[in-house]
């Protein structure tokens, strides 16, 4: 647990030195003396009409980590993706968090397109420089409580999400202050006067054409917000983990109802997560948000645990199926850097109560299953772990559903001591159980023709992983051998067919989604067949099809 709880103060308070090339907060004095430009140079599209290729970029991007070669970046660099499609390219859009802090002073909320969520440009930056609105607020609300400006405040930039509302994109983002309330120091352990950092707040940008990247800024949506009075103190930076700020006003999603409601979810860690209603035309609170107000802070819709406001869950993305009629909410478990792992929770309601695989309602306390992503590793490849922090979209000319998140490179990996730090974007496709749970694919997305898999194929030697949930430990392969004769032996067992029709294999009493992949494990990477599915407990399985 204390391992957690340091890994995350790192996270919440962005102080991960840049030695350890992990992403840190910056002022807007550190941006470049010659400017920003929210528009990239031109880089040629890639041409998505030639025959399918295997994607060759390496997954340890550290030799093209650098500024001058980001039209290379491909998904490098992918921290908190949210992702939108304007009806031609996929826009990307994520935290400022890169390997060797290379976006530092480049503005904030980075951009890339793509059509075919293979190959990915690079676009720059959405926002050139933190709107004046944060540090005119932040002195105002310290100002009334008798506390002195902070000039320079240290600024974090996380967790944007981004919607078409209309004819309208909504950049919904999130910036946090790295100082201290008491002595308005930035963030680090020679200025710790016993109080909290300060708070975040949640803005609001629009833009009526993604591919200019040039965006309005509509100002403050929610803050962070005291129920404590002003009894900042801290006490025991070890000791004490029920944060001052009930909701942390990080980490936006954003839904439309069927009924025209919209709503945007947000908090993490602390109290857990809360949902406001947003008036459709502005894209702000429905009702004034009101720092003494505590109902206009919005309606309690999770909590993993009610002991503390150290819930080690974040990252709330809430998206409704109409094919099931379920809203899901996707959480974040545990530190970044090698546990994080997802949860899923669904409701029949947008504001709850959202239940977990075991039908148990999660409002006020609870782990939430199923597992859908979680530290893994293949065999012939180091894995990935941390894991998480995902958007969920569609394809809305096929209904495909796609899952996107960063995973990071274990520690060491070829030698690197900051391997850990290597964020490569992933994009998977997502399946539906029978019964209305999403199950993450376990190869990459590389839009691999989608020719028609037969019985006999599948007779052979997998690896296969059960995503048991073991706090910073990756879980590994077990041989699994489907026999000609349909049974199955090792990490499943008993007879096993295959449903073509609807690419569902079944092994004993266990169901899996099938579908064509690309093995990225393999050396050199080749096509393989893939499965996932969800076990009696909640948890994915996931299979990969190995050898000739």
């Amino acid at each position: 647990m204390k391992k957690l709880i340091n890994m995350r103060l790192k996270y919440l308070l962005l102080s991960i030195s840049l030695t350890a090339l992990l992403f840190t907060g910056c002022s807007d004095d550190d941006l470049d003396p010659k400017g920003i430009t929210t528009k990239e140079p031109a880089v040629e599209e890639p041409d998505t009409d030639t025959d399918y290729t295997i994607p060759s970029y390496a997954d340890d991007y550290s030799p093209i980590a650098s500024w001058s070669n980001r039209a290379r970046w491909n998904l490098a660099n992918v921290h908190d993706p949210s992702v939108v499609f304007d009806g031609e390219h996929y826009y990307m859009y994520a935290t400022d968090a890169s390997y060797g802090n290379e976006q530092n002073g480049r503005g904030h909320f980075h951009g890339r397109r793509s059509k075919d969520l293979v190959n990915w440009t690079y676009l720059g930056a959405s926002m050139p420089q933190t709107p004046a609105w944060v540090k005119d607020t932040l002195n105002n609300m310290r100002a009334r409580v008798g506390l002195s400006p902070i000039a320079n405040p240290v600024y974090g930039h996380w967790a944007p999400v981004v919607r078409k509302v209309g004819n309208v994109y909504r950049m919904y983002y999130s910036i946090v202050i790295d100082n201290y309330i008491g002595n308005g120091l930035p963030n680090t352990p020679e200025n710790y006067d016993n109080t909290w950092s300060e708070r975040a707040f949640i803005g609001l940008m629009e833009t009526t054409d993604l591919s200019g990247n040039s965006w309005e800024d509509k100002g403050m949506v929610v803050s962070s917000v005291s129920d404590k009075g002003t009894n900042w103190s801290r006490g025991s930076r070890e000791g004490d983990w029920n944060g001052y700020f009930k909701y942390n006003a990080i980490d936006p999603s954003y839904v439309v109802t069927p009924e025209g409601e919209h709503l945007m979810f947000y908090g993490s860690w602390h109290s857990g997560i809360a949902a406001i209603q947003i008036d459709p035309v502005t894209g702000l609170p429905l009702n004034e948000f009101n720092i003494n107000d505590e109902a206009s802070w919005g309606t309690h819709i999770y909590t993993r645990t009610n002991r503390s406001r150290w819930q080690a869950s974040e990252g709330p993305e809430v998206i409704y199926n109409e094919e099931t009629g379920y809203y899901y909410m996707f959480l974040s478990y545990d530190e970044l850097s090698v546990a994080y792992n997802t949860r899923v929770a669904r409701s029949e309601n947008v504001t709850g109560p959202y239940k977990g695989f075991n039908g148990v309602d999660v409002t006020n306390g609870g782990d939430v299953f199923p597992i859908v992503t979680h530290p893994y590793k293949f065999n012939n490849h180091p894995g990935w772990v941390g894991f998480s922090h995902n958007a969920m979209f569609q394809n809305e000319k096929t209904g495909e559903w796609f899952y996107a998140s960063q995973a990071r490179l274990p520690a060491n990996t070829g030698g690197n001591a900051f391997s850990n730090a290597i964020m490569m974007g992933h994009i998977r496709k997502v399946n539906w159980t029978e019964d209305g749970w999403p199950v993450v694919m376990p190869e990459r997305y590389t839009a691999v023709p989608e020719n028609k898999i037969s019985e006999e194929e599948l007779a052979g030697t997998w690896e296969v992983i059960t995503l048991n949930y073991q706090y910073q430990v990756q879980q590994t392969s077990v041989a699994l051998t489907l026999t000609a004769d349909n049974q199955a032996t090792g990490a499943l067992t008993g007879a096993w067919s295959f449903d073509a029709t609807n690419n569902v294999l079944t092994i004993g009493n266990q169901k899996l989604h099938v579908e064509r992949e690309a093995d990225w494990e393999a050396s050199p990477r080749k096509l393989t067949i893939v499965f996932a599915g969800l076990n009696s407990s909640g948890v994915s399985v996931w299979g990969k099809k190995v050898g000739e």
